[in-house]
């Protein structure tokens, strides 16, 4: 068993015989408090803002929402933490990842919404879209210049084969697209990806992409994995979708890759700063789709989180295995 799945369970056994346990959860609505709280009589919901943190800590079993050094020295009952997001890297400083305290994530329940952004976006430049929604507001009805390109026969390169990679790869497949994946873990037989890759790989797939998609977790060996090197080796007139984060990825080469014409365009949700300064280089290219990073947004993810937050809860006070557990060492 692996050694995160032991710690849990080790952990969890011995709060079942615990009293009520304390959750602290941040920022959240009266009413979605009242729904936590209803999941069991031996948790005690507290909400808290980021003035009360600290201080509602100190006695707390568990935390939903962040965490940071101060929050964690104050801690000193803390066995679990909840994150609001799929990316956890924010979370993992030295102190907290060398605890024994489970951290748990959001991963999965953001993949079907953040997939759709992700095709919006290639979409949007395949079909020439960035070239006509700005002719909207004088009602220009433009029919030279636009050459829109089909996806059926094309290659897609998914950085990341998680969940949402595996979300990306499912409506690459649909439109007809092979699908190569790259990931680090060996992943079970998908329908929808025709060949995988390690990271250390990825060079050799490049050269194929019509369309390379990074939907990877940021970690300390996917940090920068997208270089100079990498943006030359993509083929003429190739597309860029990223959407996990921007600092998987060389804005610098990215940058240089559009400005030499090697890429025929690229929609970002994620970008390296965030915001993205007025200034910047990348906001004077049309063939490039900025949006501030809100593909996880949509009408019923709110309802998924709040589906394992409930869950979790109950399985935290029962002393059951928790769901969706971050390795903190590997970082997803």
């Amino acid at each position: 068993m692996k050694k995160n799945a032991v710690a849990c369970l080790l952990v969890c056994a011995s709060l079942a015989l615990a009293e009520t346990r304390k959750i602290v959860v941040l920022d959240m609505p009266a009413e979605h408090i009242a729904e936590l709280q209803s999941v069991s009589p031996d948790a005690r919901i507290v909400p808290v803002d980021e003035t009360s943190l600290v201080r509602e800590a100190a006695d707390a079993d568990a935390i939903l929402g962040a965490i940071n050094p101060e929050v964690l020295h104050a801690a000193h009952k803390l066995k679990w933490v909840q994150s609001y997001s799929a990316g956890v890297e924010n979370f993992l400083f030295p102190e907290f990842k060398s605890s024994d305290v489970i951290l748990t994530n959001c991963k999965i329940l953001m993949g079907p919404e953040i997939a759709d952004h992700a095709f919006a976006l290639l979409l949007a430049l395949t079909r020439d879209l960035y070239q006509l929604i700005p002719g909207r507001p004088t009602g220009e009805w433009r029919r030279d210049g636009i050459h829109p390109i089909e996806l059926r026969g094309k290659t897609a390169v998914i950085v990341g084969v998680g969940g949402i990679g595996s979300q990306i790869a499912q409506r690459a497949h649909a439109f007809g697209m092979t699908v190569i994946g790259v990931d680090p873990k060996d992943m079970p037989l998908n329908p929808y990806v025709s060949r995988m890759v390690y990271p250390g790989e990825i060079d050799s797939v490049l050269p194929l992409a019509d369309v390379v998609f990074i939907s990877t977790p940021l970690t300390p060996q996917s940090e920068g994995m997208i270089g100079p090197r990498q943006f030359e080796l993509m083929k003429k007139g190739a597309y860029f979708v990223a959407v996990s984060r921007g600092k998987v990825y060389n804005t610098d080469a990215l940058v240089k890759a559009l400005d030499s014409r090697r890429l025929a365009g690229a929609g970002l949700d994620v970008t390296n700063p965030e915001p993205l300064p007025k200034e910047h280089a990348l906001w004077k290219f049309d063939n490039v789709i900025v949006t501030p990073h809100i593909a996880g947004q949509s009408d019923n993810v709110n309802a998924r989180q709040m589906e394992l937050f409930k869950e979790n809860i109950a399985h935290f006070v029962k002393g059951q295995p928790l769901l969706n557990v971050v390795d903190k060492q590997k970082g997803y």
